[in-house]
């Protein structure tokens, strides 16, 4: 319920103007002159003040002036029998939301003062949703500390922003603050994962197509660009993105505008784009699979999201997060699981650090997590005793890269795209392995 606070020295007016506003629903505190306003403001949160312009001693100016010296500062609404243009500026100038000259309508004024409650409680629900989708990053570290501090830097502005890093580390939950934190955190996220889908498949998500635009475009389609106006478009995995839908991106990076598949015109959106990319973009560029001048344009503000190697102090806060999240305490994990933990290098980053404790979970049960619980360093010790055992059995350095290429090549279905991405090298580097290697490079 708003609660509201009517100062007026008028004993009968703002007793009348008090029960009024009370018919409305709202909850109304009623002061007798500025100096009794400035002391109810003080000890208690109040949505809107309806104050009396020419009062003595505290007048009207300055119950607006300590209304909007609060942490959370109330809407104000002057009322004022001396309705000339310079107090109505004045007013205005230092921050009041409304102005009535008396006599004035009570209609009228239940009217306003409901508009500007209802606005406050819009403002409070919107703060309140923002603060639950914000995410809740881990920060202990000085690594992670610097790249939260830019995230805050960056939110307040409308610039473009890349987020490096490797794979896990939590790159679309720092979208998602930067998004949360700016001015357009009320309007909405849209997310695209580049890397999952095929290149015509991909330009009819970003841009969206009209109906018969091609063999299955049964009705027309929003893209994400179009969904986002207003808020924000997360561009993950740019790296993976074609030379032919970087042109198109790069357009509406220069112009914020662009065309439906299967439309003649062009479409104006207000978008602001954050994208992200494990790869090493640089180097992409030196290699012709990433155009320069795409690169530049999405390059306006990096963060570099660091590895879970270079932050272990916030090893045992993140796992703590994950057991708050399932109701669990932090004195789950045994001191000699939080040893493990630590000392673990987690190549996979938080998403590894996830499923290892997802993991434990299952094997503790309703007991304490104790260290071998934790397979921490599986794969990569299955791996290091495979090189191991091959190791002066005759096998070369070309075989050990022909076996790897070939169970990509196996895990990926033969998709060569996929197979580069699980191998960290680009689908051209890809192809020249294949051709060393006598094997075929054709799309099969």
């Amino acid at each position: 319920m708003p609660r509201l606070l009517v100062v007026d020295d008028e004993p009968k007016l703002g007793r009348l103007v008090a029960d009024m506003l009370a018919l409305d629903g709202h909850e109304v505190l009623r002061a007798g002159g500025g100096r009794e306003a400035l002391a109810l403001l003080a000890s208690r949160p109040i949505d809107v003040v309806v104050t009396d312009l020419r009062m003595p001693e505290v007048d009207g100016l300055a119950v607006l002036a300590a209304a909007r010296a609060l942490p959370a500062p109330p809407e104000v609404v002057l009322m004022t029998a001396y309705g000339t243009a310079e107090s109505a500026v004045a007013a205005m100038k230092a921050g009041a939301a409304d102005y009535v000259t008396k006599p004035f309508s009570m209609d009228e004024l239940r009217l306003r003062i409901g508009r500007l409650a209802a606005q406050r409680r819009a403002e409070a629900t919107s703060a309140r949703l923002v603060q639950r989708l914000t995410p809740d990053l881990i920060a202990a570290s000085p690594a992670m500390q610097t790249a939260l501090a830019a995230a805050r830097q960056v939110a307040a502005t409308d610039a473009t922003v890349l987020l490096l890093g490797e794979s896990g580390t939590g790159k679309s939950q720092l979208a998602r603050f930067v998004h949360f934190q700016g001015r357009r955190a009320a309007a909405p996220f849209a997310e695209v994962h580049c890397a999952a889908l095929p290149e015509p498949l991909l330009e009819a998500e970003l841009f969206g197509h009209e109906k018969g635009a091609f063999t299955g475009a049964l009705q027309r389609k929003v893209g994400h660009l179009a969904a986002a106006d207003s808020g924000t478009l997360f561009l993950d995995e740019i790296g993976e993105v074609t030379p032919a839908t970087q042109v198109k991106l790069l357009r509406f990076l220069q112009d914020r505008t662009f065309v439906p598949v299967g439309a003649t015109e062009a479409r104006a959106v207000d978008v602001r784009v954050i994208s992200a990319t494990n790869r090493d973009l640089d180097d992409a560029v030196r290699t012709g699979a990433f155009r320069e001048d795409f690169f530049y344009r999405l390059n306006v503000f990096a963060i570099r999201v660091p590895p879970l190697r270079e932050r272990r102090e916030d090893v045992l806060p993140i796992a703590e997060a994950l057991l708050a999240r399932r109701g669990l305490p932090p004195a789950k994990l045994s001191t000699g699981a939080r040893a493990r933990l630590l000392a673990h290098a987690w190549p996979g980053n938080v998403r590894e650090l996830e499923n290892a404790l997802e993991r434990a979970l299952i094997l503790a049960g309703d007991g304490e997590i104790v260290a071998d619980h934790l397979l921490t360093g599986g794969a990569g010790s299955a791996r290091g005793r495979r090189a191991a055992e091959l190791v002066g059995e005759g096998f070369s350095l070309d075989d050990f890269e022909r076996e790897l290429i070939l169970a990509a090549l196996e895990r990926a279905g033969g998709n060569k795209a996929a197979a580069a991405r699980l191998l960290g090298v680009t689908r051209r580097r890809l192809y020249s392995l294949l051709a060393s290697q006598g094997e075929p490079t054709s799309e099969g």
